[in-house]
């Protein structure tokens, strides 16, 4: 069916590749439709509506286009899958990466800074209980759970 559409580089409607492809290559008309869908499905052969009928056709430029697109396709897939495993490699050492250690540093600064901003308050809540209702800082620790060593991160 092939060598057909490419000794004749023409269009054809259905009714007449059944008639010239049981003519010039033995196809029986019965089966020409289900070749030819076949090949539509493929990609090796075109069609197109155009009002009620619908034309086939394809050129001898058209075998070589499938040959080159499947070698790419193949190819892309080979890239894709090597992309996909290069990828897992990388995210393996991440937690190495220069970009991840330095956000890691500035988050544990940031936290740092927190921390001690609550320890000022503490101390500063200890003060004023201290200077108003005259408690030792023995009494306010034990009252509130502070423990001894309580003191800012350095």
């Amino acid at each position: 069916m092939m060598e057909f559409f490419f000794e004749k580089k023409d269009v054809f409607l259905l009714k007449e590749l059944e008639k010239q492809c049981q003519k010039e290559k033995g196809i029986t008309s019965m089966s020409v439709k289900e070749i030819v869908t076949s090949l539509v499905d493929d990609g090796m052969v075109d069609n197109d509506k155009i009002g009620t009928s619908v034309y086939f056709w394809a050129f001898p430029s058209k075998a070589s286009q499938n040959d080159s697109r499947t070698e790419l396709l193949t190819a892309l897939a080979e890239k894709r899958t090597e992309k996909c495993h290069l990828m897992s490699e990388i995210e393996k050492y991440k937690e190495c990466d220069p970009e991840v250690v330095e956000g890691v540093k500035k988050q544990a600064e940031i936290s740092k800074d927190a921390a001690n901003r609550w320890t000022d308050n503490i101390f500063s809540v200890k003060s004023w209980i201290k200077n108003k209702f005259s408690f030792e800082e023995s009494v306010i620790d034990k009252q509130f759970g502070i423990p001894a060593d309580f003191d800012y991160i350095e």
